[in-house]
C-alpha cells in the first residue's frame, strides 16, 4: 500500500530548496512531500540525524502543510534554526491562552498544491485579497475550535513578500485581527507556491530570551 502511494508521487528531482549532501542521495527515489509519516527514534545525533528510527505508519489526520519554519526574503539565517517555539500545560485559574498554528492559502488534502491552493500563482491585489480571506477564515475556524476569537488574540503575524495595503484596512483591521497591531514578516511560507500565511496567539505574558 505504501509503495503504491509513493509511486504515484514520484518526481525526478529533490523537493527541497537546499542541496542534499551527495552521500545522502545514493539510490534515492524522490516523491512529492504530500504524506505525513510517524517515526519513532531514540534521539537526534549531533549531525542532526535520527538514531535508531522506526517507521510507525502514515498519519492521514495530519496536515503536511503544517511546518515550523518560514523563509525570510532578506537577512536569511546561515543555517536552519528556530526563532521561537511554544508548548502548553494545564494550570489552575489560567486565562485560556492559546497559540494557533500558521496556515497558508491551501486546502488540506493529498492533491498537489497547484490543485488546492487559492488563486495559485496569482499575486495580483485581487489574488492576494482572496488568499488573505481564506487564511483569515482558517484562523477564525481554529480559534473557534477552542472557543476563542480575534477579541481574545494578543498578537497576529503575517508572512508574505507581497503588498498587504490593498486589503489591510477592510479585511484585516476591520474584522479585529490587528487590534493589538500586526507583525508583518517579510518572508515566504515554507512551501513553494504559497504566498500568504498567518498565525495568532493569546498569551498574558511574553518573555524574550537572549541566546
Amino acid at each position: 500500500m505504501l509503495t503504491r502511494k509513493l509511486e504515484s508521487l514520484r518526481r525526478k528531482d529533490s523537493p527541497f530548496d537546499q542541496p542534499v549532501p551527495p552521500e545522502d542521495v545514493r539510490n534515492t527515489v524522490w516523491v512529492e512531500p504530500l504524506l505525513v509519516a510517524e517515526v519513532a527514534f531514540d534521539r537526534w545525533t549531533r549531525a542532526g540525524r535520527m538514531r535508531a528510527p522506526v517507521y510507525r505508519g502514515l498519519r492521514d489526520d495530519k496536515n503536511p502543510v503544517a511546518r515550523s519554519n518560514v523563509c525570510p526574503e532578506y537577512h536569511k539565517p546561515a543555517e536552519p534554526s528556530f526563532h521561537a517555539f511554544s508548548f502548553t500545560r494545564p494550570a489552575a485559574g489560567a486565562s485560556g491562552s492559546f497559540v494557533i498554528a500558521g496556515s497558508g492559502e491551501a486546502e488540506e488534502g493529498h492533491a498537489s498544491y497547484r490543485e488546492r491552493t487559492v488563486r495559485f500563482g496569482d499575486t495580483s491585489p485581487k489574488g492576494m485579497r482572496e488568499k488573505a480571506l481564506f487564511v483569515l477564515g482558517r484562523m477564525e475556524q481554529r480559534m473557534a475550535a477552542v472557543g476563542k476569537g480575534w477579541t481574545d488574540a494578543t498578537a497576529a503575524q503575517v508572512y508574505t513578500v507581497y503588498d498587504l495595503y490593498p486589503f489591510l484596512a477592510d479585511e484585516i483591521v476591520q474584522r479585529g485581527a490587528a487590534q493589538h497591531g500586526l507583525s508583518w514578516h517579510f518572508a515566504r511560507p515554507p512551501v513553494v507556491g504559497l504566498d500568504y500565511e498567518m498565525d495568532c496567539r493569546s498569551v498574558p505574558v511574553e518573555h524574550r530570551l537572549k541566546v
